[in-house]
């Protein structure tokens, strides 16, 4: 949900002006309001995964180092009609392409591979599709892709329910912060071709642009009378995560719910503390996942609040009235939507699955970005919220292979222009 990081990057926060890590199970005070808050399950176990055997990818020519995916090295799949797929799931692709088409087919494509007009048919064939027949449209209207070696490997996100509150109050101490008015965001494709699509975010010190303050000195309060703080949050682990899945609900004391969208970042590079643990000696096995990271963190506070500052980046919320959107600034949908790197999937493009563990196979709908998935073949799957999506997400890690389906009269476009069986040239 224009997440500044991937979901299950495996990192958390113990915030400097919290005073500490809440203890597993412990609420927050509700000093000043008569309502108890509903108790929320902050310790919900990793889904184990039910084995798959993903399909073997194509064998092709690719590039190292490509940028984007007409000069990676394409080749073509199978037909999606060998290829495994769950009806419902696949009606559930199906509802999330549909809400991407009008941006679809006027949207410039970074990956090279399409142009608007290309959706267009299919896009007009979605609209009356009955219930229960949505393998059957896949397979009339797309052919199957691969970009690359086409080797995936895919995560997951959800959205986080914690407690919050409006207002600063005892047990509510973690600050939740709007967008900086001093954050600058530049177009460095504004001032040279060579840098399109390239972005920083910084502050105007003096006549100098100079990075914006990381997540340190935010701890520290650099923000102060630059940003303000929207809610406030019980524990600085469950808002640190907030921060990497993007979006989230803050159960309030009196029982309502806040609901957060991502409105920006501070521009800093994001590290997974996760692989720093690991690497570290910190984790165990099976100790990995989102849930073993927070219980290690809950159990060292000291040591967690300095590894956590490794990980500069800092993102700013806004409160939402409607649905959780992603990066196209359309409504995402659990169990169908993935985030991608737009320079190597179409943003509102079907992609198929075809993983590890069951129930990260299907096709999906790239419909958001995150700051960890960059490059080929890297896959975010939304499961939206609830216990089932953070048990899910929580220790998401498939591999296997990806195809994106582009409609037909493209494949016929690439394959007249060469695009097939080696690195296209640029």
């Amino acid at each position: 949900m224009k997440r500044a990081s991937g979901g299950l990057a495996l990192a958390a926060l113990v915030a400097a002006c919290s005073g500490g890590i809440v203890p597993q199970g412990a609420g927050p005070s509700s000093a000043g309001s008569s309502a108890t808050p509903p108790r929320i399950d902050y310790n919900v176990p990793v889904r184990q995964p039910t084995p798959s055997t993903p399909i073997a990818p194509v064998a092709v020519a690719t590039v190292a180092g490509a940028t984007s995916a007409i000069t990676a090295g394409l080749a073509a799949g199978p037909a999606v009609t060998a290829l495994p797929l769950d009806r419902a799931q696949a009606d559930s692709a199906l509802a999330a392409f549909r809400i991407s088409c009008p941006s679809l087919v006027r949207r410039t494509d970074a990956s090279g591979l399409t142009q608007g007009a290309d959706w267009q048919a299919a896009c007009t064939a979605a609209a009356s599709v009955p219930r229960g027949g949505a393998a059957d449209f896949f397979a009339r209207w797309f052919s199957p892709v691969q970009v690359g070696d086409g080797k995936a490997f895919a995560t997951g996100y959800y959205i986080p329910e914690i407690h919050g509150a409006r207002e600063k109050r005892r047990g509510y101490e973690v600050p939740i912060y709007g967008r900086p008015a001093n954050l600058v965001d530049v177009d460095l494709g504004q001032f040279t071709d060579t840098l399109k699509g390239k972005r920083v975010r910084g502050r105007v010190e003096g006549e100098n642009l100079v990075p914006y303050y990381d997540r340190t000195a935010i701890e520290q309060g650099a923000l102060a009378g630059n940003a303000p703080v929207i809610a406030w949050g019980a524990d600085p682990v469950e808002v640190f995560f907030l921060q990497i899945q993007g979006s989230g609900n803050l159960r309030l004391p009196d029982g309502g719910v806040m609901r957060l969208g991502y409105d920006d970042q501070n521009g800093r590079d994001y590290t997974g503390i996760g692989k720093l643990m690991m690497d570290r000696g910190l984790l165990g096995p099976g100790e990995s996942s989102m849930q073993g990271i927070m219980a290690w963190l809950r159990a060292h506070p000291d040591e967690g609040r300095a590894i956590m500052r490794e990980n500069k980046s800092f993102v700013f919320f806004r409160e939402l009235s409607g649905p959780p959107e992603g990066a196209m600034g359309l409504p995402v949908t659990g169990g169908a939507t993935v985030a991608v790197d737009p320079k190597f999937v179409p943003m509102g493009a079907p992609v198929l699955l075809s993983m590890d563990r069951a129930d990260a196979n299907g096709i999906w709908v790239a419909q958001d970005t995150g700051g960890a998935i960059k490059g080929a073949n890297r896959f975010d799957t939304f499961w939206g919220g609830g216990d089932q999506a953070r048990a899910i997400a929580g220790g998401m890690s498939a591999r296997g292979t990806a195809f994106i389906l582009l409609p037909r009269d493209t494949i016929a476009r690439l394959t007249a222009e060469g695009r097939f069986g080696a690195p296209a040239r640029p």
